[in-house]
């Protein structure tokens, strides 16, 4: 299975880094897919990448053999293509031991996932360098508004980031904020917010909280941010607006959720 580390804006992924990384995997005519945010630690030959989240998984079945092959080369020279470098070694998952599992924290909070559009297009438009350039002032904004409205971020996923917040309030006006922000630098984003208890292990989060806010996300429109139900309802006293956009099936989720779109 060829793995794919994303290069860092230095060029490099050091120790403490938070990156994204791919997996593609070719059996007869399907292809495997795996990807998501990664922590590496040490340099050159001790260097260990390990899962920062529980990766997200697709398989993809093609009708032929052929076919398979060809989808796979395409991905595979996507990556390369795209500030990724080739990952010799496996991605761990981190071991919780008794003594960490006891140390797990319960918190409630609001996620907020942020995602460019088309985010491949625009790098391959642009080029490396230029795109460089644009990610430094994409990360710049969010940042700026995260810090405004009291956020946490919580992890970078290449062109993602993941970010928490004590109050809804402030996680939905800071997902619109991010939203203008970036329509200057010439970006559109989509955002995903979800309202839910999570466990916290020092720098480390789990919970299924974290999986509804990225699917949420994965359901909104260029320049839609999408919120849960659970958001909404502790909004009531707010004054934001939210229009309904239905019941949705969130891959890999339990039950039907219904998702509002933020009107103002």
């Amino acid at each position: 299975m060829p793995k794919f580390l994303r290069i860092g804006v230095h060029q490099s992924n050091v120790s403490g880094y938070t990156s994204k990384a791919w997996c593609v995997r070719r059996v007869g005519s399907t292809i495997f897919l795996k990807w998501g945010a990664v922590e590496v630690h040490g340099v050159g030959d001790g260097r260990k990448v390990y899962w920062k989240l529980p990766p997200r998984a697709k398989t993809i079945r093609c009708s032929t053999v052929q076919r398979a092959k060809d989808y796979a080369k395409t991905a595979i020279a996507r990556r390369r293509n795209h500030r990724y470098e080739l990952l010799v070694g496996s991605i761990a998952n981190r071991r919780r031991t008794a003594a960490r599992d006891a140390e797990l924290e319960q918190t409630l909070a609001t996620i907020l996932f942020v995602d460019i559009v088309r985010s491949t297009e625009k790098a391959a438009r642009l080029g490396d360098s230029r795109w460089t350039q644009v990610m430094n002032h994409y990360y710049a904004a969010v940042r700026r508004e995260l810090k405004t409205l009291r956020g946490k971020e919580v992890v970078t996923t290449g062109d993602g980031l993941l970010a928490t917040f004590v109050a809804p309030v402030a996680g939905v006006r800071c997902a619109t904020a991010i939203r203008e922000a970036v329509r200057t630098l010439g970006l559109e984003v989509r955002v995903g917010l979800h309202a839910g208890e999570y466990k916290v292990s020092g720098a480390e989060v789990f919970g299924l909280a974290f999986h509804i806010g990225a699917r949420v996300a994965a359901k909104a429109r260029a320049g839609e941010v999408l919120v849960s139900s659970a958001v909404k309802d502790l909004m009531s006293q707010s004054g934001i607006r939210f229009k309904d956009r239905g019941l949705h099936q969130l891959k890999g989720v339990p039950e039907r959720w219904r998702l509002y779109r933020v009107e103002y």
